[in-house]
């Protein structure tokens, strides 16, 4: 005999799809949306907010609040310490130009002190050469005055010898000294 089987999956798929279509129209949509869960929605929604209230509240925003006014403690006082440090370092500045115009007084001052005591060694420089000077000079002009005198007078002695040999010459015999002496005499006046 045949025997005929049948295959239970395809009644159970059908049996269960049945089922269920027939919960899902009874249900009416979300349970969301359904008022018979509100209160109980409600009640977890306050829960939450208190439980999320009290942990931003207690935990959360005092260390974020408490960050905030650290990082505000400390930029106050870094602003403090770089005012502070800025006069400091303005008075410092302020300190060093007047040193800086201090030195530039007293290196003019010096150079115009080493330069007028230059001066004053040169003044006395000078003035030692210019009497050296004077001396030779004086020295230089008795000696010529007497070179020339000497001169002068051998001048006079070698024009009588050369008129008188002049004279021998032209004449052939010798002039009288007295009357060569005059006429010298008569030619310097």
């Amino acid at each position: 005999m045949p025997e005929h089987t049948t295959d239970p999956a395809p009644e159970a798929a059908a049996a269960h799809g049945a089922s269920t279509g027939a919960e899902g129209h009874g249900s009416g949509g979300l349970p969301q949306f359904d008022p018979a869960y509100w209160p109980g929605q409600i009640v977890w929604l306050l829960v939450i907010f208190v439980v999320l209230y009290l942990v931003l509240a207690k935990i959360l925003l005092p260390k974020v609040s408490g960050t905030i006014a650290a990082r505000e403690a400390k930029i106050a006082g870094d602003t403090a310490e770089a005012r502070r440090l800025k006069d400091e370092a303005e008075g410092q500045a302020a300190a060093a130009a007047g040193e800086l115009a201090e030195a530039r007084s007293r290196a003019q001052r010096l150079a115009s002190d080493a330069k007028a005591k230059a001066q004053a060694a040169a003044a006395v420089s000078q003035n030692d050469e210019d009497a050296r000077l004077a001396a030779q000079l004086a020295t230089a002009e008795a000696s010529i005055a007497a070179a020339r005198d000497k001169a002068m007078g051998n001048v006079r002695t070698i024009g009588a010898d050369t008129a008188q040999a002049i004279v021998e010459k032209l004449t052939g015999k010798a002039p009288d000294v007295a009357e060569l002496e005059a006429a010298l005499a008569a030619s310097a006046a």
